[in-house]
């Protein structure tokens, strides 16, 4: 398989892992439901001219099923993001995109959950370690300050933020909407344009300028937009299951692109927080061998010997 491939989900990491950064500069500079609601209304006014066309085509499917969009809307977009800029205030980049890298974990557990897929064998052992690793991560090294409820309120936010993603996910995978790619995300981004815009009207409403201009932009556009398109891309080019794998990268991404951007600096509850997330993950994709069936092919083996 070319090279070229799987630069395209690993182009989409990288930037995925900037805006862990972002959300850490936004502090101070604009409101969490400033840049939460201004991104997406940025998104669409670049999406509008290009898909509205298309969408009206679909006007119909869009009108059958605008429930289904705007759960969707408001868990991918509308909590995911809105929830990780408000956790960036209290908790690190570092710790932030180690948490990120816990979605696909989090997707297969709550696939068994929803979608009643038998569980696998790596996704019970890989969510224990897993599970392990955010313990030591959320408690600073001691997994028993947890019992003290001294978790930073920036780690539990980020926590359920990327709980929310991978429900996100599960959902797309329940309700298949008969609509194209980029008409379902722009489906998506105009409820979430709606759910976000009360929050934003509470204030307090930052004004736009020059401190804060870039991280819009970069947040509505490359972290909205192109990363949209590469993971679309990248999907259809080595499919969902490899591409998946590249989140893995996202801790490792996030701490360097904030140690040289803002000064943090890596201690050694990161490295085995991580690393036991980061195994757990792994183990969670690799070992996909559902124990129901594990169960049933060990009992049937039984009988046959007797």
């Amino acid at each position: 398989m070319p090279l070229l491939h799987f630069l395209i989900p690993l182009g989409a990491v990288l930037i995925w892992s900037g805006n862990m950064t972002i959300n850490q500069l936004t502090v101070g500079a604009i409101a969490p439901s400033s840049i939460a609601f201004l991104r997406w209304v940025l998104a669409l006014a670049v999406l509008t001219p290009l898909v509205a066309p298309a969408a009206w085509k679909h006007r119909a499917v869009i009108r059958r099923e605008w429930p289904k969009l705007a759960v969707l809307g408001l868990l991918g977009m509308g909590l995911w993001q809105g929830l990780a800029y408000m956790a960036a205030e209290t908790t690190s980049a570092t710790n932030m995109g180690i948490l990120a890298a816990m979605v696909p974990l989090l997707t297969v557990l709550l696939s068994a959950l929803i979608l009643r897929e038998p569980p696998s064998l790596g996704g019970v052992a890989g969510g224990a370690l897993a599970l392990v690793g955010v313990a030591i991560l959320l408690g600073h090294g001691n997994p028993l300050s947890l019992l003290e409820l001294t978790v930073a309120k920036g780690d539990a936010l980020m926590l359920v933020a990327a709980t929310c993603y991978a429900l996100y996910g599960v959902m797309l995978r329940r309700w298949p909407i008969a609509l194209p790619p980029w008409v379902l995300l722009y489906g998506q981004v105009i409820f979430a344009v709606l759910i976000l815009l009360p929050p934003y009207l509470l204030g307090p409403m930052t004004p736009v300028d020059a401190g804060n201009i870039g991280l819009i932009l970069y947040a509505g556009i490359p972290a909205s937009i192109i990363t949209t398109f590469l993971w679309m891309l990248a999907i259809r080019r080595i499919g969902a299951s490899q591409a998946s794998i590249f989140i893995n990268l996202m801790p490792l991404f996030s701490a360097i692109i904030a140690m040289f951007a803002l000064g943090e600096h890596i201690a050694l509850h990161h490295f085995l927080g991580g690393g036991l997330i980061l195994a757990g993950v792994v183990m969670a994709q690799i070992l996909t061998q559902p124990l129901r069936r594990r169960a049933g092919v060990t009992q049937g083996s039984t009988h046959r010997s007797c």
